[in-house]
């Protein structure tokens, strides 16, 4: 049964000024469908606009993105009264991206906003980077990262280069539902206003990567360390090799099958990185050519997944949280030699990533905050405290990095060239990849990590999303795993509990529907919804000492069981 408030929205696109087409692709929904793609508007979450595409309010369309667009214009003009505003747009290879970046670019340029609109396909961070190179006011790039290919999205920037947050996202919102209905949006375009923008932006881009070199004499004797790479059907394939040849490796293979950008994705079910079946085919390339490193980026080019031979000579992926504690130990490790530390330096990762992180931020005396999930808070930080602290790099669990500041969101490509350097200079010391990583495990602790997404769809599946949050706040376990929950985390009441002495003390961060369980060994469990797809995820993080990388082995495999333990207990 079809409530009253979906079927006024149904009514609306039926009578409103929208094609014929997508009025009989309405018309013919089944029940369920017909309430999925209307029983709300989307909203803007941890990255943006993002939703499966075809017509509805809940849907990615044309007209929802126009609406975006259309608020997003109103809320700058406001913002920056009398001023020439300025926006930057990018897409990826995603089905219809083009056609959403020229329509965004439309509606931006009917409102009498100047347009640099990339003339083709191009890698998100290129264009947070370029709408500060540009002096933009803000920047749209169409893309939905790394979801299945019946997905797009919109991901809006500010001035910072950084995605929109508060108060932002939620004005941008409002200004959205303000609009008295889609014939209200601005779809004319003012070709005077929109203007092409491509090679003169890769150059300044690749040379801003090329310039956070910190080992040239390293790559010159390693240079023909071989590199596998594959873009997955995406925009990386635009930058990334020539990026790798510009700084110097000169043995880097692509996966052909994998090079040209396709929105159906064809060789893949799913184009993450994170995610073996996505890498399979680099690592079968790997093995052929007994290659030493193995990269693979999203389609947006945010995100990279890596692999290396383990200490049996298997290539073995290494996950988010093992390639951001390389990174920045990589990072650290050379700052320190090159003496560029001096207290006032920080890296920044996330709540849900690795605390390893703080222990070798420590070790090196470097500030560690931790934001809420997203590189948009990452952002946020490095703004708070630009002039104050210097940022070296940072990470977040799902595969994102950032070098420097010149990108203010998580970038693959300048990821790639740093663990190509950072490959490059353990196999300089004789070390594989995965030797670096044991050396600092046994400096500083095992840590393993994994991560369970459990996916809901659809309306239901949100109320069941909210129910199990619920469920374990008014429940919450004392024990996990047979050990006693020492601490809870609650980022949504910006409480954290101490079970031990029953005190509770705020968080300063701001409020997001995440809980943390920290137990009394170490481990530690988070569970949030996510902001950008229909899911709950968990991230759970063990650790233990390692007395030697002899006992590597022995030591992972009982970190694992404490995982599955802690899985079966909770029931993931």
């Amino acid at each position: 049964m079809i409530d009253p408030q979906t079927q006024e929205k149904v009514d609306l696109w039926l009578n409103g000024p929208i094609d014929e087409e997508s009025k009989d692709l309405i018309k013919a929904m089944p029940e369920k469908e017909l309430i999925d793609s209307f029983y709300k508007d989307l909203e803007f979450g941890t990255g943006g606009l993002r939703g499966i595409m075809g017509p509805g309010s809940n849907r990615i369309n044309k007209y929802t993105i126009g609406m975006a667009t259309q608020g997003l214009a109103n809320y700058l003009l406001k913002s920056f009264p009398n001023e020439k505003i300025k926006v930057a747009i990018a897409y990826d290879s995603r089905n219809n991206s083009k056609f959403f970046a020229e329509t965004t670019a439309a509606v931006f340029s009917a409102n009498n906003i100047f347009v640099y609109l990339f003339e083709a396909l191009r890698p998100t961070p290129e264009l947070s980077f370029a709408i500060r190179e540009l002096g933009c006011k803000s920047g749209v790039v169409l893309t939905a990262s790394h979801n299945p290919k019946e997905y797009n999205g919109y991901k809006a920037y500010w001035e910072d280069g950084a995605q929109v947050i508060a108060p932002h996202d939620k004005n941008v919102i409002k200004e959205v539902q303000a609009i008295e209905g889609i014939g209200a949006v601005k779809f004319e375009k003012d070709e005077d206003n929109i203007q092409h923008i491509g090679k003169e932006i890769d150059e300044k881009f690749i040379e801003a990567i090329l310039g956070l070199t910190l080992a040239k004499d390293v790559i010159d004797r390693q240079s023909d360390l071989k590199i596998v790479f594959s873009p997955i059907h995406g925009t990386s394939i635009t930058l990334v090799p020539e990026v790798l040849e510009r700084k110097g490796f000169k043995n880097v293979t692509i996966v052909e099958e994998q090079a040209t950008p396709d929105g159906n994705f064809p060789t893949v079910v799913y184009p993450n990185p994170e995610e073996q079946e996505a890498m399979s085919m680099a690592l079968r390339k790997a093995e052929a050519i007994d290659a030493h490193l193995v990269m693979a980026t999203d389609p947006d080019a945010d995100r990279v997944g890596i692999a290396a031979k383990n200490a049996n000579g298997e290539f073995e992926l290494i996950n988010g949280n093992q390639a951001a504690t390389l990174l920045i130990y990589y990072l650290l490790v050379k700052w320190k030699e090159n003496d560029k530390l001096d207290g006032n330096q920080m890296i920044i990762k996330t709540i849900v990533t690795s605390d390893l992180l703080d222990k070798i931020a420590e070790d090196f005396k470097v500030d560690c905050p931790s934001t809420l999930t997203g590189f948009k808070f990452i952002a946020a930080l490095i703004k708070e405290l630009e002039g104050k602290k210097e940022f070296i790099g940072g990470g977040e669990e799902s595969y994102g990095y950032m070098i420097s500041d010149f990108v203010r969101d998580k970038d693959a490509v300048a990821s790639c060239a740093m663990l190509a350097e950072m490959s490059a200079w353990a196999k300089d010391q004789g070390l594989s990849v995965f030797d670096l990583l044991a050396d600092i495990y046994t400096k500083y602790g095992f840590y393993l990590e994994t991560l369970i997404s459990m996916t809901k769809k659809g309306k239901e599946g949100a109320e069941e999303i909210q129910q199990m949050m619920a469920n374990f706040r008014s429940n919450p376990p004392k024990s996990i795993a047979g050990s006693q929950v020492s601490r809870i985390c609650d980022y949504q009441t910006s409480q954290e509990q101490n079970l031990e002495t029953g005190e509770t003390s705020p968080i300063d961060l701001p409020k997001s529907n995440v809980l943390q369980f920290i137990l009394a060994d170490g481990a530690k469990i988070s569970a949030r919804p996510s902001g950008t797809e229909p899911k709950i995820k968990f991230y759970i993080s063990v650790n233990e000492p390692l007395a030697s990388k002899e006992a590597y082995d022995e030591t992972k495999a009982k970190l694992e069981s404490k995982i599955e333990a802690i899985k079966s207990d909770l029931q993931l």
